[in-house]
């Protein structure tokens, strides 16, 4: 429980993610999350000293519409662009029931359609950055399918439910690496 507590902190110790998660719950799209590197990577900066916003490229912004039409999606983003309009941050906004429609030809592989927002975190490259954030009433969620124990012991290993793309994993874990030379990469092994 406290970790869950630490995490809130944390991510919040930015305070561009207070400021997205506010205007997200005001745009109310359906099952909306902020989510990986901009909530797992404070975590780290808050373990080694570092800035809170240290190392954020973007805010991933999820959300489940089951409307998978390009146009559905399109608008969503336009709103999110307006409301995150003035803010330092590069805030990408993506229909997790989309994903299946473009992952394949983006990625080589198959990629089965999701559930839900948080159904997207079971298949995350590793389980340290499967974590999202949102509001819930005057308090937050968290929503983390592996768990925190490899996000707090900076442990970067493959999640075994994923098939890759294992080069997508090893770019991602180089730059980490550099980024935060205290965490632990594990190979990827098949």
């Amino acid at each position: 429980m406290h970790r869950t507590a630490d995490l809130i902190r944390l991510a919040l110790a930015n305070p561009l993610n207070a400021a997205v998660l506010d205007r997200l719950e005001a745009l109310a799209l359906p099952d909306a999350w902020l989510a990986s590197g901009c909530i797992f990577q404070p975590v780290w900066n808050g373990l080694t000293g570092r800035a809170p916003a240290y190392g954020i490229n973007d805010y991933d912004v999820f959300y489940f519409d089951p409307d998978t039409s390009y146009e559905a999606e399109d608008a969503a983003i336009r709103r999110c662009a307006e409301a995150f309009a003035g803010l330092d941050a590069d805030v990408q906004v993506r229909n997790q029931a989309r994903v299946h429609l473009w992952y394949p030809e983006k990625f080589g592989q198959p990629y089965a359609p999701l559930k839900d927002s948080a159904d997207a975190l079971t298949r995350f490259l590793a389980p340290c950055c499967a974590v999202a954030l949102r509001k819930a009433g005057e308090g937050y969620e968290i929503a983390a399918p592996y768990g925190l124990d490899d996000l707090f012991a900076m442990t970067i290993r493959r999640n075994p439910a994923t098939t890759g793309p294992r080069d997508q994993y090893e770019a991602k874990a180089a730059r980490w690496k550099t980024c935060w030379p205290e965490v632990t990469v594990v190979p990827w092994s098949d």
